[in-house]
């Protein structure tokens, strides 16, 4: 999903390490920390270290990540591939007519000088284009859902564990240093116990709808057609299927393989959780009546099962592309005493956090007792508590927002390619994005074949 820069910056607010401390014992975050992440990434690369990038798929996203990954220091693009000529002669202007273009992606997998891909094609394409370049030797890194089907999901996993290759799936915010801190945040027991996550995305515009601008010369001469539905029945060329293809189930994954598969990344890093054991969709076509047949309001309800990471909990996420309130994002992670909630550009915590004593009085049965049993009852209660115990404890209220400079796409980018030169861990492998994304797309099949699916989080299955 293309998020405004405002969305990943990172700064604290009102006097935050006080408040820290005082939210639960949490490691305070230097001035000197916050530097560190929002300064640009510098590092000594010589010429026989570069890295060289192909990018596979030069939409929307094929553009922001190429774009994002070359302010990277010693990484170059050798090549784009996209099955519309108009964006390979774009890629030109762009990037230079050096650059190698093609509508073919095995070209670039035979090459020696690219060392690394970039794939942001249309969601159908993506477990096969990144098993075959991980058996090529190619570094990967590609936009998620890491898969359109559940079902191709361990054959990726199987792939990146055969070939050793560094693989990386773009859910951005996984590199966040907003998640980051605000995990230190619940560890240390800030909410309490967690029992319910909400999540939602909100929309409200033709773009945001997925209705992109076309170009003005799509057909069979400048879109490779055959290509794109290579291994799929036969069909006449559409350009809504190719241009608008987020539209389509044949060819995208829906809102919940756009958007929910965002939510539960950031669920999951924050949490520990390997995933849900169950979940059931509901959801309507309500107003983007375009041809589509995937819904433009869809509402999942997963449960989490209690483990040795994070206590059973309830998630609920929502997507609404027809919203009065306008374009808005928010993640709640709602505990016995608090609430940790994820906004665009920060967090937000806050507690309510429940006297020892139960209470007397007000919305009770007390007042319909007899006037002297009455004074019997507050008696004994102000026997049994004390004072200190009747009163609501009170902890301040905890607020992050990003600065100008921060950009977790940027830090997702930098993570992978330090995989690649060095060798160093990555945040999200393919094992972490099947978690993520196999209860996304489990929300398709929930809503198309109007049933709960029940799923093993652990072996990655549907059960």
């Amino acid at each position: 999903m293309k998020t405004k820069p405002s969305r990943r910056q990172f700064i604290r607010q009102l006097g935050g390490t006080s408040l820290l401390v005082a939210a639960g014992g949490l490691r305070s975050l230097a001035s000197d920390e916050i530097q560190k992440n929002a300064m640009p990434y510098k590092s000594g690369i010589s010429a026989n270290d570069k890295i060289r990038i192909a990018t596979i798929g030069m939409g929307i996203m094929g553009n922001v990540d190429t774009d994002t990954a070359l302010k990277v220091p010693g990484v170059e693009l050798a090549a784009v591939c996209d099955l519309y000529t108009g964006r390979l002669t774009r890629a030109k202007e762009k990037y230079g007519n050096n650059i190698y273009t093609t509508r073919d992606y095995h070209e670039l997998l035979g090459r020696k000088d690219i060392d690394a891909v970039v794939i942001a094609t249309a969601d159908l394409w993506h477990a096969r284009i990144a098993i075959d370049a991980m058996n090529s030797g190619k570094a990967v890194y590609c936009e998620k859902p890491m898969v359109q089907k559940i079902s191709d999901g361990l054959s990726v996993v199987a792939a990146q564990k055969k070939t050793g290759k560094p693989m990386q799936i773009g859910s951005q915010r996984v590199s966040s240093i907003i998640y980051r801190k605000a995990k230190e945040l619940y560890k240390s027991g800030a909410i309490g116990q967690l029992n319910c996550v909400e999540a939602s995305f909100d929309r409200q515009d033709a773009l945001g709808a997925w209705e992109y601008t076309m170009p003005v010369d799509g057909s069979p001469k400048t879109v490779d057609w055959d290509r794109y539905i290579e291994g799929m029945t036969k069909m006449p060329w559409d350009p809504k299927k190719f241009f608008w293809w987020r539209n389509y189930k044949d060819f995208g994954t829906g809102v919940a393989g756009d958007l929910f598969v965002h939510l539960l990344s950031g669920i999951h890093l924050l949490t520990d959780s390997f995933g849900p054991k169950t979940i059931f969709a509901s959801g309507q076509l309500c107003y983007w009546k375009d041809g589509r047949d995937v819904p433009d309001i869809m509402t999942g309800i997963m449960q989490y099962p209690e483990t040795k990471e994070h206590p059973a909990f309830q998630l609920m996420l929502r997507v609404n592309f027809v919203s009065g309130q306008g374009e808005k994002g928010v993640t709640r992670f709602v505990g016995s005493e608090g609430v940790l909630e994820m906004l665009d550009n920060g967090f937000s915590l806050t507690h309510s956090i429940m006297s020892k004593a139960p209470g007397i009085g007000g919305w009770d049965a007390f007042d319909t007792y007899p006037k002297a049993m009455q004074d019997e009852l507050m008696k004994q209660y102000n026997q049994k508590y004390p004072a200190e115990d009747q009163k609501r404890p009170v902890k301040p209220p905890v607020t992050y927002t990003a600065p100008e400079g921060y950009d977790e796409h940027l830090e997702h980018f930098k993570n992978f390619f330090d995989g690649v030169r060095y060798n160093k861990p990555l945040v999200e492998g393919p094992e972490f994005a099947l978690r993520a994304a196999a209860p996304t797309l489990a929300c398709n099949d929930s809503y198309f074949q109007k049933k709960i699916i029940n799923w093993d989080p652990v072996n990655m299955k549907v059960v």
